[in-house]
């Protein structure tokens, strides 16, 4: 599990206000063969950032199989699961969340999307049995990259834009900046000794800079969304389901039309969880802006272009709760 210092513990935030509500039923859920699918996805994009798929294709078994062999790394002693990190940028990290003062009950496997990267690193991350894990990842991974493409596609033709591969396209280039996590949040015993129902920041509240991040989980709730009116609402588990959540760069490519959704995750005193996700992310060179044809005649784009190197570059100088895209936001003359 995750060892802390006393400083560390001092540190975590609990959760005192902004009570979720449990009892949302709302969370779009779609089928991905439904002869609506393109046209529901839209909608979810536009009024959530965020949606439920099934019936998405994704085999079971490599979702279970990398599961099983990722609760056996976050098993081992620490100071075996310190010997696959610290994360450069890729491998083990624990507790910290970037490099601004963020922290969250957390550990994690930070790994490209690379299938040679990620037959490097497990040789850290499993020394003993490096093609097993290697071949979890790789077969997980590539399953979910072609899931995410037909994802994007359907949402390119939802939106009456040509080609399909408009957004596809950028996640299928070899130069593209996508990666892929692992996250373990164990049972915090700090919440168990407050003698009181209490959770605690797994991870804080963000929006992911990607253009779309993929979310599987354990049957283990903690995930949570915030909608447009400001709730936040509870995120029931499926561990046989995706979860997509729009990323800030496919709201710039909307031109706001979509909405990069707010989440965070909450930990508890007895559960364990563990979560998988892909974020796919365009070359670092892609210059970022709204999709011309998104645009209609005499509207104005909402966001300065930037390269995907440049909105990087500024992430990482950014907390993780801090409006990351204000700072290309046009703004309105005087």
């Amino acid at each position: 599990m995750v060892v802390l210092s006393q400083n560390g513990r001092q540190q975590l935030p609990l959760i005192k206000a902004c009570k979720p509500n449990y009892g949302f039923t709302g969370i779009p859920v779609i089928d991905m063969t439904s002869p609506h699918a393109k046209a529901h996805m839209v909608e979810a994009c536009e009024e959530f950032g965020f949606f439920k798929l099934v019936n998405h294709g994704v085999p079971m078994e490599f979702m279970s199989r990398l599961e099983d062999e990722a609760i056996k790394f976050f098993s081992l002693p620490q100071s075996e699961k310190d010997l696959a990190g610290p994360p450069q940028p890729f491998g083990y990290g624990n507790r910290r969340i970037g490099p601004n003062g963020d922290v969250g009950w957390i550990e994690y496997l930070l790994l490209s999307t690379n299938p040679d990267s990620i037959s490097q690193i497990c040789s850290s991350i499993s020394p003993e049995n490096p093609e097993i894990f290697g071949s979890a990842v790789v077969d997980y991974v590539s399953s979910v990259k072609n899931m995410t493409y037909e994802v994007l596609e359907m949402i390119a033709e939802g939106l009456n834009i040509e080609p399909r591969n408009v957004l596809s396209r950028l996640l299928k280039d070899e130069d593209s900046d996508s990666c892929f996590r692992v996250n373990h949040y164990p049972p915090c015993p700090e919440l168990e000794a407050l003698r009181r129902p209490s959770f605690g920041w797994g991870f804080g509240e963000h929006t992911d800079p990607q253009i779309i991040s993929v979310l599987r989980s354990d049957n283990t709730n903690g995930l949570e969304i915030c909608l447009k009116d400001g709730t936040w609402v509870s995120v029931p588990s499926d561990q046989d389901s995706f979860f997509i959540n729009v990323g800030d760069s496919l709201q710039v490519m909307t031109n706001g039309k979509f909405k990069s959704v707010k989440h965070r995750v909450v930990t508890e005193s007895r559960k364990a969880r563990v979560s998988m996700i892909y974020f796919g992310g365009p070359p670092l060179t892609e210059i970022i802006a709204p999709l011309p044809s998104l645009v209609k005649e005499g509207e104005e784009t909402l966001y300065k272009e930037f390269t995907w190197a440049d909105y990087k570059k500024s992430v990482y100088k950014s907390r993780l709760a801090d409006n990351r895209l204000g700072l290309f936001e046009k703004k309105e003359q005087p």
